[in-house]
């Protein structure tokens, strides 16, 4: 064979590895871009899974979150749940191993007026006696253009503090002073009135316009929503609904029976 003919052939074999070698390094790039790609879809993939992880617990825990988290000031006697508890040593003691009793009330609401008139005096009777704690949770359901479910229940909170001997005596007289059927709006002056008569401080009073607690009424009627009561009154004995106040003597004789 000539050398022109040995030099042809050595010139194509040169081309057709050269071809591989192009094509070999063609298909690494190739590969090295499908790792990559994988290696990006798979960190896209990872870090969409952790975005939407975070956005449900960030979810379930806003929905576990109570509405009393975070609030500035709350009464003396205050519970987790948004009332505020009674017992023989006063607001913000318990009866311990006597049955728990919890009271949802409105300022505006006309039940909540007969459930008051029924049973004046026996919720505070029971928790001085020993036999019952009592928590009272002040709720502005009914809230309207005069809110005086707010007003009131946020005076109440300013007297469980502040004067916490009239508590009682003047959640009482804030339904009393409304006329035959309740639903009666107080204005300031009146709800003064009652404080007044009930032997509360003037300077107790005075504070009144302040509206501590007005943050702290708003977020416990949230959390009585939350907690699933839907109206006023409903009074729980150990976590049971009772509804038979409406006979006078039954809401004590039920009590007693719990114990």
């Amino acid at each position: 064979m000539s050398s022109a003919s040995t030099a042809k052939q050595q010139s194509k074999q040169e081309r057709r590895d050269a071809a591989r070698e192009q094509a070999r390094k063609l298909r690494e790039a190739q590969q090295r871009r499908n790792r990559r790609n994988r290696i990006l879809i798979i960190t896209g993939v990872v870090a969409f899974v952790a975005v939407v992880v975070i956005a449900v617990v960030s979810i379930l825990t806003a929905a576990n979150r109570s509405p009393l988290e975070g609030i500035d000031g709350e009464p003396a006697g205050a519970t987790d749940n948004g009332g505020i508890v009674l017992g023989a040593e006063g607001v913000g003691s318990t009866n311990e191993g006597a049955p728990e009793v919890e009271v949802y009330l409105d300022y505006l609401c006309t039940h909540c007026w007969t459930f008051e008139t029924t049973n004046a005096g026996v919720l505070d009777e029971l928790a001085t006696a020993g036999e019952a704690t009592v928590t009272f949770h002040p709720v502005a359901f009914m809230s309207d253009a005069s809110n005086f479910s707010q007003r009131g229940a946020q005076a109440l909170a300013v007297v469980a503090t502040a004067a916490p001997e009239q508590f009682s005596t003047f959640n009482e007289g804030l339904f009393s002073a409304q006329p035959e059927g309740g639903a009666t709006v107080l204005s300031d002056e009146q709800i003064a009135g009652v404080a007044t008569e009930v032997g509360v401080p003037q300077n107790v009073i005075d504070s009144f316009a302040e509206g501590e607690f007005s943050e702290w009424v708003s977020a416990a009627t949230q959390q009585a929503t939350k907690d699933g009561i839907g109206g006023t009154p409903t009074i729980l004995i150990d976590g049971e609904e009772f509804t038979g106040w409406q006979t006078p003597g039954a809401l004590a004789e039920a009590v007693r029976a719990a114990a």
